[in-house]
């Protein structure tokens, strides 16, 4: 008979989460829609096109989308059951809540793990290529990489690159400055040449047309030279690219090696460390909203369904500002990346644990 029961509870959750989904997506596409219409039509984009953006715009909808679909459909079966007296049969026939949510929690821990990987490497290649359509048709001038490249390639050098091209791999108007380490406020050497080129084979980067100086004390030494190599530059033309890349349009493992290269750059990577773990944190939402949803959805309550809704729509409402809340402290150097991540997890999973004995009492 559990078998049975358990086969009817997941295949009803199952139905109402994909019918949850495919609502909340639908709307959003719309309202989108609505609101980029005039662009379409003054950019005179393809309709083709406008197909393609609407494809890669679900995933990042199905991503924030997904845990208010489970808790949706969490609260619709449990709450139609309980109204239909469907849930006093069961736990008559001996069933307790803790067995009852069981196939809910399997299905909410599938889905979470699930979402890992769609909202940490399938939502990101999605979102490329929207940003790639709204800058090429819709011309929208979102920044990429390409132009204005300033990044700190060690603790004691800058990089400034004019332009970059990444078909022929050569950059353009590049200025190299080296400070002191003792004093990293006092320059003492400078690079400006009017293009760079990367050799493949070598792994070096070769100056064209330019000027070094070297400053000591209040003496500059000047060098004019129409090929240099240098040989102790450690980034690369992936890198570049990769430094200028927005974080959404990276996946966790770009995250992770982007966070590794500023803090061997000496820059500080909390922020990319922080996108990188509240995506994952983030996937686990489905779990919390099942056992916030099932108590309160198990018992009949005044009001009915809409009560129902209304408590954890707002309870859902609440984690979502909570976690954008911890991610600014954890942002500002107060708390830890990782803490910061999973703070909203850690609190309101404690508090579903609460809330659920209570229910069972």
């Amino acid at each position: 008979m559990i078998r049975i029961i358990d086969k009817y509870l997941i295949k009803q959750f199952v139905q109402t989460i994909l019918f949850g989904l495919l609502a909340f997506v639908l709307i959003f596409v719309i309202i989108d829609m609505m609101e980029n219409l005039d662009d379409f039509i003054d950019e005179n984009v393809p309709t083709n096109v406008i197909v393609q953006y609407y494809i890669v715009f679900i995933p990042e909808m199905m991503r924030l989308m997904i845990p208010v679909s489970v808790l949706l459909a969490s609260l619709f079966v449990a709450g139609k059951m309980s109204n239909l007296n469907e849930l006093t049969a069961i736990k008559a026939s001996g069933v307790s809540l803790y067995r009852y949510m069981l196939p809910f929690l399997f299905i909410a821990m599938l889905i979470s793990l699930l979402s890992i990987y769609f909202g940490g490497y399938v939502v990101p290649l999605a979102n490329e290529h929207k940003v790639f359509i709204e800058r090429t048709y819709m011309n929208k001038g979102i920044a990429r990489s390409g132009s204005n490249i300033i990044f700190q390639d060690s603790k004691t050098r800058i990089v400034s690159i004019g332009s970059y091209s990444a078909n022929t791999e050569q950059a353009y108007r590049i200025s190299i400055q080296d400070f002191n380490p003792d004093e990293i406020t006092k320059i003492t050497a400078r690079i400006d040449a009017a293009r760079m080129r990367y050799d493949s084979l070598s792994g070096k980067w070769s100056l064209f047309d330019g000027v070094r100086r070297y400053f000591d004390n209040s003496t500059e030494n000047i060098e004019r030279f129409s090929a240099l190599e240098v040989k102790d530059l450690s980034f690369t033309p992936d890198q570049i690219i990769e430094k200028q890349r927005r974080n959404p349009e990276m996946n966790l493992t770009e995250l992770k090696d982007y966070a590794d290269s500023q803090l061997s750059s000496g820059n500080d990577p909390t922020r990319i460390l922080i996108e990188y773990h509240s995506r994952i944190a983030f996937s686990f939402a489905s779990i919390i909203t099942v056992l916030f949803g099932l108590p309160i959805s198990a018992n009949k309550r005044k009001g009915g369904l809409a009560v129902q809704f209304g408590i954890n729509l707002l309870i859902t409402f609440i984690y979502l500002v909570f976690m954008n809340i911890s991610q600014a402290f954890g942002k500002n150097g107060v708390m830890n990346p990782i803490l910061t991540a999973w703070f909203a997890n850690i609190l309101f999973f404690s508090a579903a644990l609460i809330n659920l004995v209570r229910a069972r009492k």
